[in-house]
């Protein structure tokens, strides 16, 4: 039944996509303001996303769902604000049911919003406060619906461990046993898609050179409920950072790391005798490389990870994608993506080396049509191959209609 909804819906929208470009063109300017003799300009902007997935048992990534299909539609809106040319804030809202596709009601929240202050016009200091997208790694500047050629992220944005951040283990018998016995939204990922923590940045270009560091409220692991400063202050901060070097247009070579405290304020009592949060910290390495030529797009992210686990010692991870996409037409391209995940052994406590988590590998196939420059419909297809353990695989079609204005 929702497919058959679905299915209307995007043949409803696609059957007015050139009717309606005329309208959303008109909306464009009706929604841009600008004063004081043009010094002051805000734009409000937005995306209408209308999502469907079909995916086996257990839901893969950070579906949150018990159903085999998946209706999740989003309503994003962008305010982008400029007073001069030193001054930039922007935000974002999203009415949806969850940060994450899931079946459950409608929620409004605000992801993002943020001050940027440019002193200069070369662009070689900016200072960032707010709640905004982390600067680790080359995938989150392409991470919104209408830019991002697949429906959902790379592995290692969305694949949940054996790590829990309200909880500590009291050995390591319970901290393997534990993905077994509680819900899988309890877990985290290494990095929990864009990661919209709050906190402070500094980014800026020297000639060939680029940086961004910023110090924030929560680690790249934490879930969405803990990005908020109301919800998790400035007291175990997370320290992170990117250096790049683009030697030419189209050539761009990144370094990040990350390091910061994982748990959530309700696992103190957990904890052992004399710790506290700030003792169990998240490491996190990353490299990445993008690469442009004519119509061809490619990118790749490698990460190394370490999370420092009570009464059981190091957990580590190593992770890494490549993805390449190309246009065929103005109007169709096509892209796919090669993810995998690895995970190291530990300890069980009674002489045996345990994998702490069920290494991975995924490949993704997309296709996007664009009919409009407002309108664009997306399908893809997943395979998830489970490499140790008990071998689950998991088959994924996911299907996205976009409406931006």
């Amino acid at each position: 039944m929702k497919l058959r909804a679905f299915s209307l819906c995007v043949f409803a929208c696609t059957a007015c996509a050139f009717d309606v470009d005329e309208t959303l063109d008109r909306l464009d300017t009706a929604l841009t303001l600008s004063a004081f003799q043009d010094s002051l300009r805000a734009r409000l902007s937005g995306t209408l996303d209308l999502e469907f997935y079909n995916f086996e048992q257990p839901a893969p990534g950070l579906i949150n769902s018990e159903q085999d299909n998946l209706f999740n539609p989003r309503l994003s809106l962008f305010l982008d604000a400029q007073l001069g040319s030193q001054f930039y804030f922007f935000a974002q809202a999203r009415l949806d049911r969850g940060f994450d596709p899931s079946d459950e009601g409608a929620q409004v929240r605000l992801d993002e919003y943020a001050l940027r202050i440019t002193p200069w016009r070369d662009g070689r200091f900016t200072l960032q406060v707010g709640k905004f997208a982390t600067v680790v790694g080359n995938w989150v500047p392409r991470h919104l619906s209408w830019d991002n050629p697949f429906v959902n992220a790379p592995l290692v944005y969305e694949n949940v461990t054996a790590i829990r951040d309200e909880y500590a283990p009291s050995s390591p018998l319970d901290f393997f046993a534990s993905p077994y016995y509680y819900a899988k939204y309890t877990f985290n990922p290494v990095i929990w898609g864009p990661s919209y923590a709050s906190g402070v940045s500094a980014s800026g270009r020297l000639e060939a050179f680029e940086y961004a560091f910023e110090v924030k409220n929560a680690s790249l692991s934490s879930r969405p409920e803990s990005w908020s400063f109301t919800e998790n202050g400035l007291e175990n901060p997370t320290f992170s950072g990117r250096v790049g070097f683009r030697p030419n247009e189209a050539w761009n070579f990144g370094v990040s790391a990350s390091d910061g405290a994982y748990f959530r304020r309700e696992v103190a009592p957990t904890l052992p005798a004399g710790r506290d949060i700030d003792d169990y910290r998240e490491f996190v390495i990353g490299q990445d490389v993008s690469f442009a030529w004519r119509h061809l797009q490619i990118w790749a992210e490698v990460y190394e990870a370490r999370f420092q686990v009570p009464n059981v010692g190091n957990a580590d991870t190593f992770a890494y994608y490549i993805e390449a996409k190309y246009k065929f037409t103005p109007q169709f391209f096509a892209a796919i993506r090669w993810n995998q995940q690895l995970f190291s052994t530990i300890n069980d406590g009674y002489g045996h080396n345990v994998r702490w988590s069920e290494d991975l590998g995924r490949i993704d196939v997309a296709a996007t049509y664009r009919f409009t420059t407002h309108t664009q419909l997306k399908l893809q297809y997943d395979f998830q191959h489970q490499t140790s353990g008990p071998h689950d695989d998991n088959h994924l079609f996911a299907a996205q209609f976009t409406v931006r204005f």
